[in-house]
């Protein structure tokens, strides 16, 4: 014998709106369960002799809504094993009601069936209530589990299950993130009812102006002004778009991905600046001017109808769920020693047997001061490298001294520049032994010099003298100076 759950709605409002069908069921029906005894046709209906169970008090057990749910659920499921139940929500059954969704999931795996009946959506006495036409655009979301990614901002939003000021306040907190503190949103209760309140309230107030009610939504309005958009992807990306259009700008659409390479770079390291200078406006500012590369290369790369920024990202979501097993998967990974290790391994695997060397792509498109360190600490894993640094300032010399004998004995340009990168390649190595960035203690050298030149600049402007009238001992004073000061 099959065990039967049967879920009916009990609508958006008051007894009038009830049907038929299901008023009958709520009458006669002996062994009835409802989420919530919280809803105006139940008080109505009590008049008339209405017998039932409520889990009203599963709410007051437990701090987190899937444990109530979970709690409903087994309750009903465990009930419909003595006989047919009959279960009553708030509005539709099929709308925002967690328990109907597990109950459809876990009925089939226990012999029960589970038979959805009818009952008004509040979705239908939302739009009549505030006026609006979903065909717009419109979005219906869980005030229980609102994320600002789910947020539509340029659609109608109704955002349900806000039971209390507590889940208002995640929701106002969540929706700030995207929206203006003053932003107008509205606080509907009972709608289609007789006890319809709708009420506008900037957005800080929201949490300030709620009451416990099971009838109560959210409906955000359409965000018209341009500012508050900038905050969405998908408006910079028809920016972009837009920019590279036919009534676009001459210069973004002449780009191409040859020309843009240069601005990359330059964005790159002004980022790196910001971030060693601890400059967080600036960072901020830069990671925008990264991200204009990337999002004017993709939309290249659609305009010529190779790939999209849908394809970008879709390829880096994937590398990287695939490459972190130990947090989407069931690879255990205790340290940052066994995460590289599981890394480099499914590299290998993505890569399949085109990789011959362990130095290629080591480094790929990084300055070569960058690349010479990766390349190094390639090597090194496979044992070529010296264990102590010792031999390695040695080498420095040996360099140093080949250079200097280079010059004196060719002369020759090229064969002094490859003597010159040998030193260089030297120093890098020096620098990974001791755990420095060749690039960064670069930085910081650029940054001092920089530093104490404007010193000697200074000086020279406070005795109404040029820099260039100067002799090189006079300036070197200066730099001294500067020195001294711990510029």
């Amino acid at each position: 014998m099959t065990n039967k759950i049967s879920i009916i709605g009990l609508g958006a409002g008051d007894l009038d709106q009830l049907p038929i069908g299901v008023y009958r069921k709520l009458k006669h029906e002996k062994n009835l369960y409802l989420r919530t005894k919280e809803h105006p046709v139940v008080s109505e209906l009590e008049q008339e002799g209405l017998q039932f169970q409520s889990f009203d008090a599963v709410y007051e057990k437990h701090d987190q809504f899937s444990d109530v749910y979970e709690e409903i659920t087994e309750t009903l499921l465990a009930e419909a094993e003595k006989g047919p139940v009959t279960y009553a929500v708030p509005g539709h059954p099929l709308i925002a009601e967690r328990t109907v969704q597990l109950l459809l999931e876990r009925g089939p795996e226990r012999n029960t069936e589970i038979e959805i009946g009818g009952g008004q959506s509040f979705l239908d006495a939302m739009f009549q209530a505030l006026a609006i036409d979903p065909i717009e655009g419109f979005q219906l979301l869980d005030g229980t589990a609102l994320t600002k990614e789910s947020l539509l901002l340029q659609s109608h939003t109704i955002i349900g299950q806000v039971y209390d000021s507590f889940v208002a306040s995640d929701v106002k907190l969540t929706l700030m993130e995207k929206l203006p503190d003053e932003y107008d949103v509205f606080i509907v209760t009972a709608a289609g009812s007789k006890d319809e309140i709708i009420k506008k309230v900037p957005l800080y107030e929201l949490d300030r102006e709620m009451e416990l009610s099971n009838l109560t939504s959210i409906y955000v309005p359409p965000v018209e002004e341009e500012q508050i958009l900038y905050k969405d992807f998908l408006k910079l990306r028809g920016i972009i778009s837009e920019l590279r259009g036919p009534n676009g700008c001459p210069w973004d659409k002449k780009q191409t991905h040859q020309s843009l390479k240069k601005y990359l770079i330059e964005e790159a390291y002004e980022l790196i600046e910001a971030i060693d200078n601890d400059d967080i406006d600036h960072m901020v500012e830069e990671l925008g001017d990264v991200l204009l590369q990337v999002m004017l290369h993709a939309q290249i790369g659609e305009d010529e109808g190779y790939f999209t920024i849908d394809d970008v990202i879709e390829g880096l979501s994937s590398k990287m769920v695939r490459r972190h097993p130990h947090v989407f998967g069931n690879i255990t990974a205790e340290n940052e020693e066994e995460v590289m290790k599981n890394w480099q391994k499914i590299k290998e695997q993505e890569k399949g047997a085109a990789v011959k060397s362990i130095l290629e792509g080591a480094g790929k498109g990084l300055p070569n001061l960058l690349k010479a360190f990766e390349l190094q600490k390639e090597a090194a894993k496979v044992g070529f490298d010296w264990k102590t640094a010792a031999p390695i300032l040695d080498k420095v010399k040996e360099e140093i001294d080949e250079l200097s004998a280079e010059i004196k004995e060719s002369g020759q340009q090229e064969d002094i520049k490859l003597e010159y990168g040998d030193l260089l390649f030297a120093l890098v190595n020096f620098a990974r032994h001791y755990e420095i960035n060749p690039e960064e203690a670069l930085f910081k050298a650029n940054q001092k010099f920089m530093r104490r030149f404007a010193y000697i600049e200074q000086k020279a402007a406070e005795n109404g003298r040029g820099v260039e009238e100067y002799t090189l001992e006079e300036l070197d004073r200066f730099w001294d100076e500067a020195k001294a000061k711990g510029l």
